[in-house]
């Protein structure tokens, strides 16, 4: 065979294949075949990537929920600016409810160190990033749906949420607060 051929009378399979060729298929398959393995195992152990759900919605139902959520566990307000914003302790186990609008996240919260909490976000306008720091957590916050994370505070402290999406002019003050006690 020759690659001189027309390629009419060439057969592809029956052509031969060079060592190096060979081994370089078989490198690129090995390698190939391990990062497709590595990509489970890091979402399971890597403690890295967030396992979420997502529901559709709308602004006004989302708002009647957190509305219902803060006038059930308001345990005090906090002045941010001009305004002030209710902090919530929502029990431990429970859903917990957290909005996105220009330019604030409402409310506050209070969680308990160990205990598990469903944080459910959305926004009511633009789509907003959530970005929890110190601890980096990101997510993309889009308006009629309801993100769902399942959190547990392993640390006490004070921790901000901070919108990492350019939303407006204000974009800089979009700012929340997460407090977590012993």
């Amino acid at each position: 065979m020759s690659a001189i051929l027309p390629p009419s009378e060439q057969v592809w399979w029956k052509t031969p294949v060079g060592k190096e060729e060979i081994v370089w298929i078989a490198l690129a398959l090995t390698w190939c075949l391990i990062m497709f393995a590595m990509m489970p195992i890091w979402h399971v152990y890597g403690k890295q990537n967030l396992s979420n759900e997502a529901y559709k919605t709308t602004p006004v139902q989302y708002e009647a929920k957190v509305k219902a959520m803060v006038e059930q566990h308001t345990i005090r307000t906090q002045s941010v600016g001009e305004m002030d914003v209710p902090v919530v302790a929502p029990p431990a186990g429970s859903d917990v409810y957290i909005l996105g609008r220009l330019w604030s996240w409402y409310p506050m919260l209070e969680f308990k160190k160990g205990e598990s909490y469903r944080l459910h976000l959305s926004s009511l306008d633009w789509q907003h990033g959530f970005s929890l720091q110190p601890i980096n957590i990101n997510l993309q916050i889009v308006p009629e749906y309801e993100t769902v994370i399942t959190i547990t505070p392993d640390t006490s402290g004070e921790f901000t949420i901070v919108c990492n999406e350019y939303c407006g002019i204000l974009h800089h003050t979009m700012l929340g607060k997460i407090y977590v006690t012993e």
